[in-house]
């Protein structure tokens, strides 16, 4: 598998290392800026419209203009046709407010258009997740927004790893069941497969969408709500979902082992893997 990042900045491509950003560009200075994460098979792009809807609703919850899904869609020919075609892979696109001062007033020079995309190995057949002592803030200003400041998710997943696992999980100010720093969490209670109501504050993930859907085509019980922490303690099953995840397993919360798959975490993952083979943008 090759390491390479295939990177591509305002219509050009440009190697990994060489800069390629302004320095007042206002992602840098201030995080000010919208991203998704998409999975690569088989040199295609998975779920494109729903990440495309989903950008825009980042940006104009940060009060930024919609993309021009034609940039984009430039940068992703460019990266995905810069090399030998990748199999299972990662793409990210990241718009940025452009140029600003150094401050949290913008600019009016445009947005900064990125696109990055490489092979990535699979992950491992069941994930060990670690709970936080930080929360989300469910009435942030960017509560829901999938927005390019990540420093609480940097901390939070050094802290997991220095513990031994390789997620971390957050609760929110009302100490219910929030999210992990780059997937969504469900947990299996009695049979029914139960995940944080968007209320909780959790990103709106689109594998997690996806997963809602197919697992309840698929005639399993699915429900939305307001979960408390604690749940993590008694709960039967855990899975996260994410971009490249899929569903996936979670053998151990903290020192609690749970089986990794569990009964109905396996029947979610045949109905992923039914309906994710048949449409390659569900």
């Amino acid at each position: 598998m090759s390491n390479e990042v295939r990177v591509w900045v305002d219509g050009a491509l440009v190697g990994a290392d060489q800069p390629a950003l302004a320095a007042l560009d206002h992602g840098v200075t201030v995080g000010d800026g919208a991203f998704e994460t998409c999975k690569i098979v088989d040199g295609q792009v998975f779920a494109a419209d729903r990440h495309y809807a989903r950008l825009d609703r980042t940006l104009a919850g940060l009060g930024l203009p919609p993309a021009d899904r034609e940039v984009i869609e430039q940068g992703v020919a460019a990266v995905l046709g810069a090399g030998p075609t990748i199999g299972f892979g990662r793409l990210r696109y990241t718009i940025t407010a452009g140029l600003g001062p150094l401050g949290s007033d913008r600019g009016d020079s445009g947005m900064t258009y990125i696109v990055t995309a490489a092979e990535v190995p699979p992950f491992a057949p069941s994930v060990a997740v670690a709970t936080v002592p930080w929360t989300r803030n469910e009435r942030a200003a960017t509560a829901g927004l999938k927005t390019t400041s990540y420093a609480d998710n940097v901390i939070a997943l050094a802290h997991a790893k220095a513990r031994g696992a390789s997620e971390a999980i957050f609760g929110n100010n009302r100490d219910e069941l929030c999210e992990a720093t780059g997937s969504n969490i469900f947990v299996v209670v009695d049979g029914v497969v139960r995940t944080p109501a968007l209320s909780s504050a959790p990103l709106a993930g689109i594998t997690r969408e996806l997963t809602i859907e197919w697992a309840r085509a698929a005639g399993i019980e699915v429900v939305e709500e307001a979960l408390p922490m604690s749940v993590l303690e008694t709960c039967d099953e855990v899975f996260l979902t994410g971009t490249t995840r899929d569903v996936h397993p979670v053998h151990r919360v903290d020192d609690r082992e749970l089986p990794a798959p569990g009964p109905v975490t396996t029947r979610v993952q045949q109905a992923w893997a039914a309906a994710s083979a048949t449409e390659i943008n569900p």
